[in-house]
Order: structure tokens, then C-alpha cells, then sequence
């Protein structure tokens, strides 16, 4: 299963940018991988595990701005079709990852 996670963060004021920076670190930190500019992405084994990583984001989640999640299964993911640009090969994106953590 994966956790897609998209944000729009506002990054008018310094404590807005802050809390961008704090919750960037945060996500990055706990597992998730960049998938586009403010697009994530983490791997987990069940749905269970799934809904605990939904819970810590809406724990650390800044109070301003735009955060979604959505849970998908791998096959769901497998599916999706890249239009224009390359994948990044830096990033084990399969389910080595999960077992090396």
C-alpha cells in the first residue's frame, strides 16, 4: 500500500515559512519520498500501518494551508501512467523499500 500525500502550504509570513520547513523535514524524516514539488509518497504493509502514518501527519500537520492524504494499494499505483518526464531511479520505489527500513 502507499500513502500519497499532497500539500499547499502558504509561505507569505517567516512563521509560515517555518512551519513549511518544519513539516517538509518531517515528512522526509519519517519516510516519505518526493514524488513531484509538494507530492509524497511512502510505502506501508497494511492499512492499518497506512492509517497510523495518516494520524502522525495530522498530528504534525502546520495550522495553516492545504494537507490531503490518500491511500492507495500497489496495484492502484503500478497503474499510474507517466505522461512526460523520466522516473527517478535514485529512490528504491518497490518493496525493498519497506523491508530495509
Amino acid at each position: 500500500m502507499r500513502v500519497l500525500l499532497m500539500f499547499d502550504l502558504p509561505v507569505l509570513t517567516s512563521t509560515n515559512r517555518r512551519d513549511y520547513r518544519k513539516f517538509k523535514k518531517f515528512l522526509i524524516t519519517t519516510g516519505f519520498y518526493m514524488l513531484q514539488e509538494s507530492v509524497y509518497c511512502k510505502m506501508v504493509l497494511n492499512s492499518t500501518a497506512a492509517n497510523t502514518v495518516v494520524k502522525s501527519v495530522k498530528d504534525n500537520a502546520p495550522p495553516n494551508g492545504l494537507v490531503q492524504t490518500l491511500i492507495i494499494t500497489e496495484k492502484q499505483f503500478s497503474n499510474m501512467e507517466l505522461i512526460s518526464g523520466e522516473f527517478e531511479t535514485d529512490v528504491i520505489n518497490n518493496d525493498q523499500r519497506v523491508i530495509d527500513l
